[in-house]
């Protein structure tokens, strides 16, 4: 559904009690929301404008690999899985909804979904493998639009008599590329209407539960992450009400099946992330950050640089936070 400047935040590194945000330099004026972490040196971003970015040195340069003729697509997702291998999502209505894929790094690109449905509107992908991944887009008539890929190229989607019935204008907020999230065989989509799809078979069976996290036109759930089978947070609010925190939050600890309100977050959040090796969790949206050590239960503030989406790297407390005008920062020592 529908930077301070570069210098004067290479100027700055923020300094937190856990954790230091350094920034570093994009030379792009993109809003970023896409990004996906693949090692402390490797990391990928995307945004507006058609813009895909690329590191392969833990961020101290950052270049351009976007996909050519795409300037006029907004790719809200971006999943990496090494330096040569990506896909990206692009949102909007129809045929502005596309994922490519590049094998290359960045120097060519494959159209593989090429939507021509004008109802359809891609929010989010996820992956198991290189190979496999699922997609989401908003329900149509009543109707949840899943796409899927087993071989890494062909994109089909999941027959809707394998689905739950969507509500009325149920989809998700295309905000970060984070509201559907996979561990193992499991995956888990949150919605507009707080709604958390669960398939645990890749997609072949599914359910639906209900979160207690407020849902209207402009809230609901954001983002959705998971430790393991069971553990998951899911964040959001409102996104016209960016300093608001209410019941904006919730946890599981049974895979999904029931969800409890956490308590403590300082405002409306667009991505959560799981810190490896650990029960803690970071949660961030453009106006600050919270950090939970108790699986979601209680956040307290980390910080108040903004950022629209947030990776750690695999097996890592090394990540990457993106926002407006091409801002990108590295977190480190957290």
């Amino acid at each position: 559904m529908k930077l301070a400047s570069v210098a004067g935040l290479v100027a700055t590194a923020w300094v937190l009690v856990q954790g230091t945000w350094m920034p570093q330099i994009t030379g792009v004026p993109a809003r970023l929301r896409g990004i996906s972490a693949v090692s402390d040196r490797v990391a990928w971003a995307s945004g507006t404008g058609g813009t895909v970015l690329r590191t392969v040195d833990g961020g101290r340069n950052w270049a351009a690999v976007g996909v050519p003729g795409a300037q006029q697509l907004d790719f809200r997702d971006v999943d990496a899985f090494n330096d040569k291998v990506a896909y990206v999502l692009s949102i909007g209505n129809g045929e502005a909804s596309r994922i490519y894929k590049t094998t290359d790094a960045g120097r060519t690109w494959t159209l593989q979904l090429a939507n021509t449905d004008p109802r359809v509107f891609l929010d989010a992908m996820a992956f198991w493998t290189p190979e496999r991944g699922i997609a989401f887009s908003d329900s149509i008539d009543g109707e949840f639009v899943i796409f899927a890929v087993e071989d890494g190229r062909t994109w089909t989607r999941i027959p809707s008599d394998r689905l739950p019935r969507a509500l009325p204008n149920e989809g998700a907020y295309a905000a970060s590329g984070t509201n559907v999230a996979v561990h193992g065989d499991h995956v888990w989509i949150g919605t507009t209407a707080s709604r958390v799809l669960h398939s645990p078979d890749r997609g072949r069976t599914w359910t639906v539960a209900q979160t207690p996290i407020p849902s209207s036109e402009s809230a609901g759930i954001f983002s959705i992450a998971f430790r393991d089978a069971l553990h998951g947070v899911a964040v959001g609010g409102d996104y016209k009400e960016e300093s608001a925190a209410i019941d904006n939050v919730a946890w599981t600890s049974d895979g999904g099946g029931t969800w409890t309100l956490g308590r403590g977050l300082t405002g409306y959040r667009s991505a959560v992330a799981h810190v490896p090796r650990s029960k803690s969790w970071l949660a961030v949206g453009p106006r600050g950050a919270d950090v939970s050590h108790d699986d979601g239960r209680t956040w307290s503030p980390f910080g108040d640089t903004g950022f629209h989406a947030f990776a750690f790297a695999p097996r890592s407390r090394i990540g990457w936070g993106v926002g407006d005008r091409g801002s990108i920062a590295r977190l480190e020592k957290f």
